[in-house]
């Protein structure tokens, strides 16, 4: 989870006059962790819901409406620049939303030049998923002139000195001489042009999501910024421009709307119009257990959550929700809030008032069986989590990328799914214990979670068994006589057929399906391919199998 470091004077320079201990017995009281202080610093961890406190002004503006200290929605001005940037159709492709906004009187001096980089990486992976959705870029605005350009160049044209460097390279050398170009290439691998962000007299702003230009590096004694977002997701390039205008505008920064300019429309952008989500009474106390506000006890909750609220009824409120709140999707959101705003230590524990009788589910027996059997077979058991990523998921297991269930709001970059097979996790578990002896023979038991556009529910879950075998010998011969081992035992027959599946070698995997009196079964085994191994930096022989419990 992304942690921030800030000093304990920056709080009070933004109007927090709290001793350190009280500081830090309090700031966890309000949904985050403390990982570490000294006498001048602390670092807080937060959950990245909640990309707004990722910043010393965030932590700030959040912390005042806690104790008190300011309450109700913040009010932030925004004037109209005049200035704009037309988008040209050929990113449609490529990248193709973009958002801008013009900052004046911003203040880089100390520490806060580093806290905005940090603070921009963070929005990088917690909104952006390392970019891919979003990337960020702030310029100094006094070094160049709108109306500004969002094109697509070929790779050898509109050369530019990127950020820390001191010559020329074209958008192609870029991504592959230059550390950022090669660490994010694979973002722009499938494409023959490349997105570039103009001043009208064609200076190179930014090549998102690679890198930004050495033209408009920010220094301590700029005054004035350009922040552009860009990506895929319109709406999320929208809440990262919001987020960033209001951290700067928490410390002075005036904020500037711009144009965007499509080729069939024109977005002004900031847009910083509050949300409105109405809010029970009776749902808060239900759902919060051991309460019995009133809708004006909800009321003064919700201002010290830095909301405005409305009562309309005694059981009913409308709620304004700033515009960088991006993670209030629904009541529930809404009422978590005010848990935290009461304290969660002031809510009354109690019994639920039901009785139940408990029994083992059909499932967790079987699944006593089939882990006696594998143990039985000379395997070890393994667990790993259900999210992944896409990369480790399908990229490293030559698998095409199908409809899977995407997590929102990961909490760090390699956790951006959830997974629909077992194998990369036990793979991964073989790359991170290669240097134990061989063999190893490990299998997993575990749900994985489907993606159905066409069912009503849209999700479906299932059970699997998954098991490799990694040794200098390891064959077909070998993973088909412990396959059929397992299934005997657990009382299936089953017949096996060709198959094309692409993580492993052509010609060595087959494909089962198997019957039981209750159930059924299908699914694979052979030997891993050699590209697929070398992608988790394995050195010998992999075997495979993976049987999903109908």
């Amino acid at each position: 989870m992304p942690v921030i470091t800030f000093k304990y004077q920056d709080l009070k320079d933004l109007g927090i006059d709290m001793e350190k201990d009280e500081l830090i017995d309090t700031l966890p009281m309000m949904s985050s962790d403390i990982e570490d202080f000294d006498d001048e610093e602390i670092k807080v961890e937060f959950f990245p819901n909640r990309p707004d406190n990722l910043s010393v002004e965030g932590v700030a503006r959040s912390f005042k409406g806690f104790i008190g200290q300011e309450i109700g929605l913040p009010k932030y001005e925004i004037t109209p620049s005049d200035e704009s940037v037309t988008v040209d159709s050929d990113v449609a492709e490529i990248r193709p939303y973009i958002a801008f906004a013009k900052i004046e009187d911003v203040d880089f001096s100390g520490d806060k030049l580093k806290y905005i980089m940090d603070f921009q990486e963070n929005l990088h992976w917690v909104i952006g998923r390392d970019r891919k959705k979003v990337a960020i870029g702030i310029h100094n605005a006094d070094v160049i002139t709108g109306p500004f350009k969002y094109i697509a160049t070929p790779k050898d044209e509109n050369s530019f000195v990127p950020l820390e460097k001191e010559s020329e390279m074209t958008p192609g050398e870029i991504l592959t001489e230059h550390d950022k170009g090669i660490a994010y290439a694979h973002l722009l691998e499938d494409y023959d042009k490349y997105p570039l962000i103009l001043d009208c007299d064609d200076n190179v702003l930014s090549m998102p999501p690679i890198i930004n230009g050495e033209l408009t590096k920010i220094r301590e004694d700029t005054k004035n910024v350009i922040v552009d977002v860009t990506g895929n997701d319109l709406r999320a390039v929208n809440q990262a421009l919001n987020i960033i205008c209001c951290s700067f505008a928490e410390v002075g920064g005036k904020i500037k709307s711009m144009e965007v300019k499509y080729s069939d429309k024109t977005i002004t952008s900031p847009d910083l119009t509050p949300q409105e989500i109405n809010v029970h009474v009776s749902t808060a106390n239900e759902l919060i257990g051991g309460t019995n506000l009133n809708a004006e006890d909800i009321k003064e909750l919700l201002l010290k959550a830095r909301f405005d609220a409305e009562i309309l009824n005694d059981n009913e409120l409308k709620v304004y929700i700033p515009a960088y709140r991006i993670d209030i999707l629904h009541e529930v959101d809404v009422v978590e809030n005010i848990a935290v705003q009461y304290r969660i230590n002031s809510v009354e524990s109690k019994l639920p008032d039901i009785n139940t009788v408990a029994y083992e589910n059909n499932w967790f027996k079987a699944e006593s069986t089939i882990r006696e059997v594998m143990i039985g077979l000379g395997f070890q058991e393994i667990m790993s989590l259900m999210l992944t990523n896409e990369e480790a998921h399908y990229t490293k297991m030559k698998q095409p990328e199908d409809n899977h269930v995407q997590v929102s709001r990961p909490i760090t970059i390699d956790r951006t799914m959830i997974r629909t097979s077992l194998i990369n996790s036990l793979m991964e578990f073989l790359e991170d214990n290669k240097h134990e002896d061989l063999p190893q023979k490990i299998f997993e038991i575990g749900d994985v979670l489907y993606l159905d556009e066409s069912k009503e529910n849209k999700v479906r879950t299932s059970k699997k068994l998954a098991g490799l075998i990694c040794h200098s010998t390891a064959n077909f011969t070998e993973m088909k006589s412990v396959v059929y081992s397992i299934v005997e035992n657990l009382g299936y027959s089953i017949e096996i057929t060709d198959s094309d599946n692409p993580s492993f070698i052509n010609g060595r995997v087959a494909d089962l399906t198997g019957t039981a009196k209750n159930s059924s079964i299908k699914g694979f085994f052979g030997e891993v391919s050699p590209e697929v191994i070398t992608n988790f930096t394995l050195e010998y022989p992999v075997i495979a199998f993976e049987i999903e419990f109908i």
